[in-house]
């Protein structure tokens, strides 16, 4: 199998000193917990992440879409020895507490966000995403889908485009096939596209579109809510006939913000040009004189509602940072203790063998 396939690029590996000979590269297309999936010369096989490597040394976690070096073993699970340099990458607070940043995906083009014309349509939702794909660096493409569904396409996309500076909205269905056309552009041999959406949004139903068959499950939605239960329970990298790959990541409702520093000025482009303008450079934006985002509210150039989800997506990742780095020295002061403890042991159970 020709890794060049998958996107595979021979500088990735170019001034990386390995002392191993017998290496090979190698991209990862599903995680199962402590259990990789990858595509090497050898086609798909299954491979395991190096202990020392990777829990000693710091080596940073692969995911989906990432190349990897790695030991090929032909009788059993092939070991993963280091993770290469990463072109773009999606992360986000890790759910467990105290481990930080999760990166959910890497080494992709573009990142379709997907929302649903219906119940699930949020607008709150949809700053989130795209504010951590601007920070993915990857190029962010605004799909609504179910348009076939929708009585009215248009005033959704309204809605979007008043939060989307600069991005490409399409209105699709992936059973009528309306707007399928539209996204074409994208979906070229060679390119890699991640999909962030809500469970029910129609992640799996756009890849069979993609595909042209139906390798993926779709679940129904409640007619209430238009909620759904997760398809996809795994990270993986689909390539499909085309030569396009797809990296369908877990339905995630709740995002939690992680450094989104760029990003937000990516998203927030409409609110970031105001600041650092203020008559006084400590100014707050609540009562001081002279307030250049007070003054563009009232003017009617800033929204209130963008103001006030940009200091939420703003307190959000700081607090994310400061929780992660509190949990991290707890962590740290836990083992101390600990350490501390059995010391004070060994010596008590000194003396009394005296």
């Amino acid at each position: 199998m020709d890794l060049k396939e998958y996107g595979y690029k021979t500088e990735l590996t170019e001034g990386i000193s390995i002392r191993e000979l017998t290496v090979i590269p190698a991209r990862v297309t599903a995680v199962y917990r402590e259990r990789y999936q990858v595509v090497c010369e050898y086609g798909e096989i299954y491979a395991k992440l190096k202990i020392k490597a990777y829990y000693k040394e710091a080596e940073d976690f692969p995911t989906a879409g990432d190349f990897v070096l790695m030991r090929y073993i032909p009788n059993g699970d092939s070991q993963i020895i280091k993770t290469l340099p990463r072109k773009t990458f999606f992360s986000r607070l890790d759910p467990t507490p105290g481990r930080g940043e999760q990166v959910v995906a890497a080494n992709f083009d573009y990142v379709f966000i997907m929302q649903s014309l219906n119940h699930d349509f949020n607008e709150k939702r949809l700053e989130r995403y795209i504010t951590l794909a601007w920070q993915s660096e990857a190029t962010p493409v605004i799909l609504l889908t179910k348009a076939d569904l929708a009585k009215d396409v248009q005033s959704y996309m309204d809605k979007a485009k008043n939060i989307t500076q600069g991005i490409d909205i399409y209105a699709i269905s992936s059973v009528s096939g309306y707007g399928m056309d539209q996204i074409e552009r994208y979906l070229k041999p060679g390119k890699t596209i991640v999909f962030l959406g809500s469970s029910g949004v129609g992640k799996s139903s756009l890849v069979n579109a993609l595909a042209g068959e139906e390798i993926m499950s779709v679940n129904g939605i409640r007619e209430n809510d238009s909620k759904g239960r997760h398809t996809t329970t795994h990270r993986q990298l689909i390539m499909l006939k085309s030569g396009v790959m797809v990296i369908d990541t877990p339905g995630m409702r709740a995002l939690g913000m992680w450094d989104v520093s760029s990003g937000l000025g990516e998203a927030f482009a409409d609110v970031e040009q105001y600041l650092g303008k203020c008559k006084f450079t400590d100014c707050k934006h609540k009562t001081e004189p002279g307030c250049v985002i007070k003054e563009a509210i009232a003017a009617g150039n800033l929204s209130e509602e963008r103001w006030k989800s940009y200091c939420t997506l703003k307190h959000e990742a700081r607090y994310s940072e400061d929780k992660t780095a509190y949990m991290r020295n707890k962590a740290k002061k836990c083992m101390a203790i600990a350490k501390s403890n059995k010391q004070k042991k060994g010596k008590r159970e000194k003396y009394q063998m005296r």
